[in-house]
Parts: structure tokens; C-alpha cells; sequence
């Protein structure tokens, strides 16, 4: 037994080595490639703090940055069938459900939740584009219809921000059929003279885009957000054509009359709160008296 070898040697490197950083505790820039530290990133909304560049976002943790306090109320959904279609390509698609499910801790791509955004009672649903893309499918239909009945059941405006790759290809055309339906949802709203406001967040594509995502009364987007029915690839290789310079994305079509605004992550809130004041006939916002978005001993509620 070599006792330099078998001691001496593995103790000076366990001295000398470098401890390992954990992963996630720093998350790079994908537009500037600065390297943000965790907490510093989440306490600006995940948008970075160099260059503005807006980065994904849970559903939950949208809420919890846009109601007082950062307390919301879930509002149950309805189950669909689970696979209606026996649909598999690599793998079958109750499998890919329960991997989504398992990676985001959500049962699908949106969450509908009731609340306060500045002492002003709203419906709100979000979409949640890291569950398989944010796909509109059966669930997401009955997402919506459930927060346009909540609305209309409660009178409150209906908040919607939106984040898709378009319809679910493993449920086929019950996929697609969620783009009337959505419509129909929101022409409750419309009927009941509520306001319906959309928030357009990267990348919102597809059907989505085609359906429930442009009949907003007040269209509002965030910065440098895709927005488009066919990619600008796809339609780069059907015209044989160089497209303008930020084609498709908010900026493009706020000068093109396709949007309203286009806010920062970080100013939404303020921006939702003196919108729908407006629309719903109150009184303007007196900023210094309204409650925070997060108080430090909140969390939000669920109520399934």
C-alpha cells in the first residue's frame, strides 16, 4: 500500500480542487450573453438586466408579479378526453403529457386564476410555453371558455396572455376546434360588455395567433415578441423573398396598426391597471396608494 498515493495525494486535491457552482444559480442572456444571477433575474420579472431582453415566464410566476400582493384563486378547468386520437409518433402522447407535466408542474398549457390587480378584481389566463410549446388543445379551449363564463359570472375583464407554437398536432382537428370555440368564448365577453385585453408574449403563432390572441379590445405586446400565423423561415421559402428587418416581431406591427402597445414586462402592470380603470368607468389610479404586487409574507393560493 502506497500511503502517498492512497492518502496524501487524493487529500491535497480535495484542498486544492474547485467546489462546484450549481447550475442554477446563473442563467445567460440569450440575446447579450450576460451571465444573471437567479434572484437578481427573478426580481426583474426573468427579464434581463443589461439589454431588456424578455425571457420565458410560468404562468405563476406572471400572477404572482401582476396581483396585489401576489395572491390569485385558481379557476377549475374541465378535464378532456386524454387521448382522443390513440396518437403516437416517437412516443405515444399520454407519455409526452406526463413528462410536461412532471418538467413544469402544471396539468397543461394554460392557468386560469381570479384576483386583484390594483384593488380591481379581473379574470386572468396564461399560457405556458414550456408545456409542450404552449400548444392549443382541448384543455387550453376549456381553459378559456371557463375564464370567459368566470368573467362573465363575476364581472370582471378577462386578462389573457398569450404564448403558443399554434394547435397540438396529437389531437388533430379537435385541436383546430378550439379556435371557434375560443371565439365563441370570447363573444360572452363581448355580449356581457366586458373587457377582454391580450397580452401577446413570445412566440405567439399559429391558431392561437388566428383565433382567441387578436380579438382583443386592447392588443398589447411585449417587446420584441414574435407574433405571426407562418413564421418568417416559412414564408421566406414560399415568396423566394428576404423579408424587412424585424418582420412579425411587436415593434413591426405596432408601426403596421396590428397592436395597441408594446410594454415592458416590468411596466405591465401599472399599464394593465390604468387600462382597465378606463375601460370598466373608475377612477384614476392613485400609484402611491395601491398595494404591491408582492407582500413579503403572501403567496399565492390555489383553489381547484
Amino acid at each position: 500500500m502506497n500511503w502517498i498515493t492512497n492518502y496524501v495525494r487524493p487529500r491535497i486535491n480535495s484542498i486544492f480542487s474547485r467546489r462546484e457552482v450549481p447550475e442554477n444559480l446563473w442563467t445567460k442572456c440569450d440575446d447579450c450573453g450576460t451571465m444573471l444571477f437567479h434572484r437578481e433575474l427573478s426580481d426583474n420579472q426573468n427579464v434581463c438586466t443589461s439589454c431588456g431582453h424578455h425571457m420565458s415566464i410560468t404562468p405563476r410566476a406572471r400572477f404572482k408579479a401582476l396581483f396585489d400582493g401576489g395572491i390569485f384563486s385558481e379557476v377549475a378547468v374541465p378535464e378532456p378526453m386524454a387521448d382522443p386520437l390513440q396518437f403516437r409518433d416517437q412516443k405515444k402522447y399520454p407519455e409526452r403529457m406526463k413528462a410536461a407535466q412532471k418538467s413544469t408542474g402544471e396539468r397543461d398549457a394554460m392557468l386560469v386564476a381570479t384576483g386583484e390587480i390594483g384593488r380591481t378584481p379581473i379574470v386572468a389566463a396564461a399560457q405556458d410555453f414550456s408545456f409542450m410549446g404552449g400548444s392549443m388543445g382541448m384543455y387550453v379551449g376549456n381553459a378559456i371558455i371557463a375564464a370567459a363564463e368566470e368573467a362573465v359570472k363575476l364581472k370582471r375583464p378577462l386578462v389573457l396572455f398569450s404564448a403558443a407554437g399554434g394547435a397540438r398536432m396529437q389531437e388533430g382537428i379537435l385541436s383546430l376546434m378550439q379556435m371557434p370555440r375560443s371565439t365563441v368564448a370570447i363573444q360572452m365577453l363581448k355580449e356581457a360588455g366586458l373587457p377582454y385585453i391580450v397580452v401577446l408574449t413570445h412566440p405567439t403563432t399559429g391558431g392561437v395567433t388566428a383565433s382567441y390572441a387578436m380579438l382583443g379590445d386592447v392588443q398589447i405586446a411585449e417587446p420584441g415578441a414574435l407574433i405571426c400565423f407562418a413564421g418568417p423561415r416559412v414564408i421566406e421559402q414560399t415568396i423566394r423573398e428576404k423579408l424587412p428587418e424585424g418582420f412579425q416581431r411587436a415593434e413591426y406591427l405596432l408601426d403596421h396598426g396590428m397592436l395597441d402597445r408594446v410594454t415592458p414586462r416590468t411596466k405591465l402592470r401599472e399599464e394593465l391597471i390604468t387600462i382597465i380603470r378606463m375601460l370598466t368607468g373608475q377612477t384614476p389610479a392613485v400609484w402611491g396608494d395601491l398595494p404591491a404586487p408582492e407582500a413579503a409574507a403572501a403567496t399565492p393560493t390555489s383553489a381547484t
